[in-house]
């Protein structure tokens, strides 16, 4: 009986042994993914995941990244209409600053002009004034002149007289006041 023991023994053990041998031969046969036996399986949790990724998908991650970016492109529009209005705002107040110095320098030269035409009446009244000081001047100056003349010819008409008298007296004659008088005017004439 041992020998049966022995060989049932062993039997058992040979047993053991080719089933774990089955076993390494069914793990090293290849990638579980592979084995022909799960496809069908494999396929159905295939379909599953697909379907609840999908789902995921569609309801939840894809509307949140469409609203996310209608509002991108609300806001995007939004600023190139607000940027336009900036423009065409831009744009009026350059056209209104251009009309405000256009009108500024019309306004300065119209200053310009009145003070110039004031100056200009003011220098004309003090030069006919001048000018009239200037002639008053001038003709008293003439009767002085005049004045001086007369008297200058008059001062030298008698300092002619006295200096012929006094020649006359020198060379020993006797001068005769009219006949000097005479003489002498005779000869300051010409």
């Amino acid at each position: 009986m041992a020998n049966e023991h022995e060989a049932a023994n062993m039997a058992h053990d040979a047993g053991a042994v080719a089933a774990e041998a089955a076993g390494h031969a069914a793990e090293s046969a290849g990638m579980p993914q592979l084995d022909f036996s799960t496809f069908g399986n494999q396929i159905f949790w295939l379909l599953v995941t697909l379907v609840v990724i999908y789902w995921v998908l569609s309801r939840i991650a894809l509307p949140r990244i469409a609203a996310v970016l209608a509002d991108r492109q609300g806001t995007i529009a939004g600023d190139l209409a607000a940027a336009e209005d900036y423009k065409l705002k831009a744009k009026d107040a350059e056209a209104a600053y251009e009309k405000a110095l256009a009108d500024a320098r019309a306004q300065a030269q119209k200053i310009v002009g009145e003070a110039r035409a004031e100056i200009q009446k003011e220098l004309d009244v003090a030069t006919a004034k001048a000018d009239a000081e200037i002639s008053a001047r001038a003709a008293e100056s003439e009767a002085r002149i005049t004045e001086i003349r007369a008297g200058a010819l008059e001062a030298v008409e008698a300092v002619a007289r006295d200096t012929a008298a006094e020649i006359v007296s020198a060379l020993g004659g006797k001068a005769d006041a009219t006949a000097l008088a005479e003489a002498v005017g005779a000869r300051l004439k010409g």
